[in-house]
């Protein structure tokens, strides 16, 4: 079905609204990519500074591809300077069943 990417980065404290928007800045680095599905951006509830990015890709070698690539390898590097800790997940997902607030988007 596709394969999705999950990256929880803890941010410096007080740099939060910067890496935001240094994050919005490179997303053609990612969705730009021709296996691309999507991506969001997410803050975790409750004390620090957690963010979680989700990316689905058409399937996983196409991922390890873009992984390697220079817009890749330059996106991460702007976005390093906010990162103080965090976790890479990858996973293959096997089924996504639409909510009904979805079908009534169309």
């Amino acid at each position: 079905m596709a394969f999705r990417v999950m990256l929880r980065m803890e941010i410096e404290p007080g740099k939060e609204s910067a890496f935001e928007q240094a994050w919005l800045a490179g997303t053609g680095a990612v969705t730009g990519h021709p296996a691309n599905l999507g991506q969001t951006l997410s803050r975790e509830d409750g004390p620090g500074s957690t963010y979680v990015i989700v990316s689905d890709w058409v399937d996983e070698p196409r991922f390890r591809e873009f992984e390697e690539s220079p817009a890749h390898l330059e996106h991460r590097a702007t976005l390093h300077p906010f990162r103080k800790g965090g976790t890479f997940h990858v996973m293959e997902v096997l089924h996504r069943v639409e909510g009904r607030a979805a079908a009534d988007a169309r």
